[in-house]
């Protein structure tokens, strides 16, 4: 029974969705609602007296769920003594007690905080030899079919369409068996294993056909980056290379999505495919955009046919196809500006930013030491030589990005200077991979990144006292797992922006990864901005947000673009590249195997190209942001 989910949208709508999905706009709201699901669930089979059956996932989709449970069984008396829960999957080979292994995330997220029964709880064996896991695989499903199969399964998705460790190819009629890890799973999970070299290359997982006989699924997805295996997912045919797919013969799952990773299905990315808009500027520019790509035409050069061929003629009825085309373009036009920090002594109506002050005080929020420069060089090199008075804010130390070898580079190197020798320490730095939750290390680390940002801020020419390391509490858990922020976090956050009374504040607005650092630093600059948006030199404070190393900002979404000269991208490169110990072999690089540099100079350079296939003026690369109104 499918239950507290608002309607995915008409018919009409979602004709071109074979899977019931539902959108919300915070990953949190949408968990809340998962887990009430699962607790009335739980609460009716209590009422029954019979047992609850949960299939639960790992990774980080569920984890806000697990959380919402949790709090569900301390403050409202929820009870899992009738919960018999199995687990997808597990590494293999995996000890239980390994800080990577399901059986200690369950552990850590849901098990050690509820009542659930220790002998209620099953999740596949990463202990076993080689001839035990055919044996333990089969009891495994026995188990699940004695007990009258899952009542609630909860499912992740991975960027390859798998559902548990089901890759793709995976069969329709499989079973719990061992399997082997595609690559891109693997490198998914290269920050709990501190590298790609030490994540398993096989696991154990539920079959698709066991997950398939559960009575009810639902499947979470948060961020950009699975946006597009859920479109596959939920609008193509069925594929056994996307064997999420094979849920479209469930008849009883929900895919629940946000925003990011929702918005590549084609109600959310071309709405005008799919049945009447309700049209604002911003989706009439999306669409006007979108017909130019369609087209390979300019803005100015869209005809009425165009228009009439390609689902848009609902946007004719009001203004004619000249119209439409000279707002579109005026709109992009005037985002683009040499002044980021507002041009003195001129008209502004329709400039980005305001001319007056003239001379603007400037706060840069970075999440990690190196997001500044990454994201926002070109545009932090044009405010500082254009007299503002611009101030850097490190949120987080960066340390665990930091690898063992630069460390030890380090200590080595100061070692031989003082004549002072931690032979303890050295071991430590040579033969140990999971170092992080060493103190002395971590320090060591988080200074490396603290000099390695002053070179760079030095490079662009603010002196030293403007650049600010905040080094927030919910990041120094010495692992990738980081702590929930907590009030220390805001009031650090709070007190910078006080100090320095900014009139434009810069932010990372990148949601590639909604449980990553990125988001939690820009859930707590949100809650701040809340906070103090009543103090009067907030009345006169503009917030910008960039997008990091990861994804850029549509350009109907854009409010603000920096031109960059070839001179520019240079002195931007220079800048990054005062990062060495993120240069080369990054530790946290994600699916993109180009360096930092590369990718964002490539992205700048996209982005002065999709501005020149519309119509407008040709650059070597463009900076974007988009500004956010609180």
């Amino acid at each position: 029974m499918i239950i507290n989910y608002k309607s995915p949208g008409t018919l009409e709508q979602t004709r071109f969705e074979k899977i019931h999905s539902v959108i919300f706009e915070d990953p949190k709201n949408a968990s809340k609602i998962v887990a009430n699901e699962i607790a009335e669930l739980i609460k009716n089979k209590q009422k029954k007296k019979q047992n609850c059956v949960l299939g639960l996932a790992t990774g980080s989709s569920p984890i806000s769920v697990y959380n919402e449970l949790v709090r569900m069984h301390k403050e409202d008396g929820l009870s899992f003594s009738n919960v018999i829960s199995f687990n997808l999957d597990e590494y293999f080979p995996m000890k239980n007690d390994n800080i990577q292994s399901y059986h200690h995330f369950m552990s850590v997220h849901l098990f050690s905080h509820v009542d659930i029964k220790p002998e209620n709880i099953f999740i596949p064996k990463g202990d076993l030899t080689n001839d035990e896991v055919n044996d333990h695989c089969q009891k495994y499903d026995q188990k699940i079919a004695d007990l009258g199969g899952i009542d609630f399964q909860l499912l992740g998705i991975g960027r390859t369409g798998h559902i548990g460790f089901n890759e793709p190819g995976s069969n329709y009629d499989s079973l719990t068996r061992r399997v082997h890890l595609n690559y891109i799973t693997r490198n998914d999970a290269r920050k709990s294993f501190y590298g790609i070299e030490n994540v398993p290359t096989t696991a154990i997982t539920m079959g698709i056909k066991t997950i398939r006989k559960s009575k009810r699924i639902v499947l979470l997805a948060w961020g950009q980056n699975k946006s597009s295996v859920i479109k596959k997912a939920i609008e193509n045919e069925i594929d056994s290379n996307i064997p999420a797919s094979f849920l479209q013969k469930h008849n009883n799952v929900t895919f629940v999505l946000d925003n990011s990773s929702s918005s590549d299905l084609t109600r959310i990315k071309s709405p005008w495919k799919v049945g009447s808009c309700k049209w604002d500027n911003e989706l009439k520019a999306k669409a006007v955009i979108w017909l130019c790509e369609t087209t390979k035409k300019s803005v100015l050069s869209l005809t009425e046919s165009d228009y009439n061929e390609n689902n848009l003629s609902e946007l004719l009825l009001h203004q004619s196809p000249y119209e439409i085309n000279l707002e579109i373009f005026n709109k992009i036009q005037r985002t683009i500006t040499g002044w980021p920090g507002g041009k003195p002594d001129v008209e502004d109506t329709y400039r980005p930013e305001r001319a007056s002050p003239s001379k603007k005080r400037v706060l840069i929020f970075s999440p990690h030491p190196d997001d500044d420069v990454i994201s926002m060089g070109g545009t932090f090199d044009r405010l500082v030589s254009q007299g503002h008075e611009v101030h850097v804010a490190y949120q987080t130390s960066g340390n665990i990005a930091v690898s063992n070898s630069d460390v030890l580079k380090y200590v080595e190197v100061y070692q031989s200077f003082s004549n002072k020798k931690d032979e303890e320490l050295i071991s430590l730095l040579k033969f140990n991979n999971e170092i992080l939750n060493n103190k002395k290390v971590r320090n060591i680390a988080g200074l490396i990144r603290e000099k390695e940002s002053l070179g760079a801020t030095r490079f662009v020419g603010i002196p030293d006292s403007n650049v600010h390391f905040l080094r927030l509490p919910f990041y120094e858990t010495g692992s990738v797992k980081k702590s929930m922020p907590s009030l220390d976090d805001k009031k650090i956050m709070s007190n910078i922006i006080s100090e320095i009374k900014p009139h434009q504040i810069y932010a990372a607005g990148d949601l590639a990864d909604p449980h990553g650092t990125h988001k939690v630093c820009l859930d707590v600059f949100f809650d701040v901005l809340q906070d103090l948006k009543s103090e009067k030199f907030m009345k006169d404070c503009w917030v910008w947000l960039y997008r990091g190393a990861w994804h850029e900002w549509e350009t109907h979404q854009i409010d603000m673009s920096v031109p960059m000269s070839p001179n520019q991208i240079l002195r931007k490169r220079k800048a990054i590249f005062y990062h060495q110990t993120q240069k080369d072999n990054v530790m946290f690089q994600g699916d993109d195997n180009r360096e930092f540099w590369v990718r964002t100079e490539d992205r700048n350079r996209a982005i002065a190209k999709r501005f020149r296939e519309i119509g407008l003026s040709d650059y070597a690369a463009i900076e974007t942001f988009k500004r956010y109104h609180f």
